[in-house]
Formats: structure tokens, C-alpha cells, sequence
């Protein structure tokens, strides 16, 4: 779903850019608030906790599955997972990094639609579906796996759904492609509906095996101030697994938003403007390696996912107050 700056003209991308800033300036507010409220037990292992299960959403997105029967396939976003683990706004955090990583360093994703990207996929899903469908459904005392396999299925497939109409809103409101709106969102949804399947299935999964062992990480109410060191350590090498050995089999089928496109005949306008132009060569300049053009990609994303959340810890961590 990541969308291209073909697909963006400045205007929205300055809009999306200042909501999408806004929350997650926000989203660093409250947890350095909650983080040192001197009232409650800050959680020392968050920015760790936030550090690895980055690197493990970056590892994953990786492995694009393929949609049976339809020539197209599919990633997770994440932020369904994120926020059953850390809360929504560390998750938020955590997510718009792991974005702004595959942008900068990748070029996964256009520069100019980083906002729009962050709003799609960051936004969306961790402060709208989450709260709406995933926290009722759960609710606040110990569910049962069939509550979590529930919340995580309607949640994931509510989250997509959302990020693929936003897309084609924002490509409407952009007024620099031929694309008709109606027909884009016939090919959009439906295929974006059988993404988030696909999501919630692999959400579900690994929040009934958390639940399985460590169920108190799943109540919001009630979060744990530790985390052990095994959920750290199992985070962090599932994400090494994955990015050094599994990327391999991804698909080689376009994602959703590229297979929507090609069934529409439609072809990325080319970058004619001047701020189409400088982005585009500014994002040159940063990705130093486009189109994980290595087979140390996912090592090298998750290990600069786990440095941000370190470099997070000097805004985020609690301070020592005098007496």
C-alpha cells in the first residue's frame, strides 16, 4: 500500500504531511508522558520492546504473500499487532519509524507520499481500527483466543480497508493521475479485503501464542512495568530469521495498490513538476539501498529500526526527579 509521489501532488502531500507529523508528535507526548508520570510505574523495557517488534514488523513486510486467483499479493502492516503489544501511540511511534526507514533507505514508498503513507498505514490502523474494533471486542478483562482471533480478523481487515480508501481519496484530491474513482476503489477494496484475511490470520496467530504465554501483554488496562527478557530475545531473532533467511519465498506478484493500477491500465504519470523533481532526487540521495537490492536488506532495516527506538530512548525515557 505504499504509495508513490506519481500518485501525490504537493498540496495533499503538505496536508497529509502535517496530520500524520501532528500525531505522531502527539503520540511522543503521551508516552514520554506516560513514561514519566510519577504517579504509575514506568515500563523500562518499552523503547527495547518498541525496538525489536519494529524490527520484527520491518522483517515481515517483506514477505509479500500471494492472493489466490488474482495475479496479486499482500503484507502485513502491523499496527494492529503494535498496538495489542505496546498501546497505540507507542505503536504508532514504533510503525511511522519502521515507514519512514523503508523510505528513506529503500525507497519504499515515494518521499513526497511519506505523509500520506504514515497516515494510511500508522494512523489508521493504530488509533482508528484498534480502538474501535479491536479493544471492544477483546475487552478489558482475559479473552479468550477465539475474542482475540476475532478482534484481530475484523480489526486487521477494518485497518485495510480504511488505508486502501484513503489511498484512493488522496489520489482523487491529487487531480495528477486519469484514474476514475469509482473503478479504482472496485479493485482497490475487494483486494485489500482479501489482504487483511490474510493479516488478521498471521495477527491472530502470533497474539493467541503471547496470549498463550503472556496474556498480561494484552490487557491495556493492566500492562506488565517488565518485560522478560525471552519476549525480547525471541522478537529480535524471529526478525533476524526472517529478514536474513525467509525473504526469499516472498512473491514476486505486484501488492495490492500496483495490481489495482495494472487492472486499470494505468501508468504513474511522470514527475513534471519541481517539487516532484527535488523530492525525487533528494530520495535518491538517502536510499542506499533502493528496492532492497541486498540480501542483507532485512538484517541491515531491522538493525536501524532497533537504533531508532535507541535513539527514542534519550526523548521517551523516564528522567530521575530530585526529592
Amino acid at each position: 500500500m505504499h504509495m508513490s509521489d506519481a500518485l501525490v501532488s504537493p498540496s495533499v502531500a503538505v496536508v497529509t504531511g502535517i496530520v500524520s507529523l501532528g500525531m505522531v508528535a502527539l503520540a511522543v507526548c503521551r508516552v514520554h508522558h506516560e513514561q514519566n508520570n510519577t504517579q504509575h510505574t514506568p515500563n523500562p523495557h518499552l523503547i527495547p520492546l518498541m525496538g525489536v517488534s519494529g524490527a520484527f514488523i520491518f522483517a515481515a513486510q517483506m514477505i509479500n504473500f500471494s492472493i489466490p486467483g488474482t495475479g496479486s499479493s499482500g503484507h502485513i502492516i502491523g499496527g494492529i499487532l503494535l498496538s495489542a503489544l505496546l498501546g497505540p501511540w507507542a505503536a504508532l511511534i514504533t510503525l511511522s519509524s519502521v515507514i519512514i526507514v523503508q523510505c528513506l533507505l529503500f525507497a519504499d514508498g515515494g518521499l513526497m507520499a511519506l505523509g500520506c503513507n504514515i497516515f494510511n498505514m500508522a494512523v489508521l490502523s493504530c488509533l482508528v481500527a484498534y480502538p474501535l474494533l479491536f479493544r471492544p471486542i477483546v475487552g478489558h478483562k482475559d479473552p479468550s483466543p477465539r475474542r482475540i482471533f476475532a478482534a484481530a480478523m475484523l480489526s486487521s481487515i477494518f485497518g485495510l480497508l480504511l488505508g486502501a480508501f484513503a489511498v484512493t481519496i488522496e489520489t482523487e484530491a491529487s487531480g495528477i493521475t486519469v484514474l476514475n474513482m469509482n473503478r479504482f476503489l472496485l479493485f482497490m477494496l475487494p483486494i485489500h479485503l482479501c489482504i487483511g484475511i490474510g493479516e488478521g490470520l498471521a495477527t491472530a496467530a502470533v497474539l493467541c501464542t503471547v496470549h498463550r504465554y503472556k496474556p498480561q501483554m494484552l490487557n491495556e488496562f493492566q500492562r506488565p512495568n517488565h518485560t522478560t527478557r525471552g519476549v525480547l530475545l525471541a522478537l529480535a531473532a524471529t526478525a533476524l530469521l526472517i529478514g536474513g533467511s525467509f525473504s526469499w519465498i516472498a512473491s514476486s506478484s505486484p501488492d495490492g495498490l500496483e495490481w489495482s493500477l495494472e487492472k486499470m491500465n494505468a501508468t504513474e504519470q511522470p514527475l513534471i513538476d519541481s517539487a516532484h523533481r527535488q523530492t525525487a532526487s533528494l530520495q535518491e540521495r538517502t536510499a542506499l539501498l533502493p528496492d532492497y537490492n541486498t540480501s542483507m536488506a532485512g538484517i541491515i532495516g531491522s538493525g536501524v529500526i532497533i537504533l531508532t527506538a535507541a535513539g527514542l530512548a534519550f526523548v521517551l525515557h523516564p528522567r530521575h526527579r530530585m526529592p
